[in-house]
């Protein structure tokens, strides 16, 4: 499934504060994202996002 900077995801797993959707932040070989509920941001090694990510919500204007 294709992404890209300042999409906005669902992850598999919500974060702890209860939100669901993360905005990537950075993207290289590892993909940094943002909590949208309480900003909390987490960096990921591209294979481990790619099969904690379940779908791209909104796709960012480019």
């Amino acid at each position: 499934m294709p992404f890209a900077l300042h999409d906005v995801v669902e992850m598999k797993k919500p974060h702890p504060c209860g939100e669901n959707k993360w905005k990537i932040i950075r993207v290289g070989a590892d993909i940094r994202i943002k909590c949208q509920g309480c900003g909390h941001s987490v960096m990921l090694p591209r294979r481990e996002f790619r099969k904690k990510m379940k779908r791209v919500i909104e796709h960012a204007e480019q």
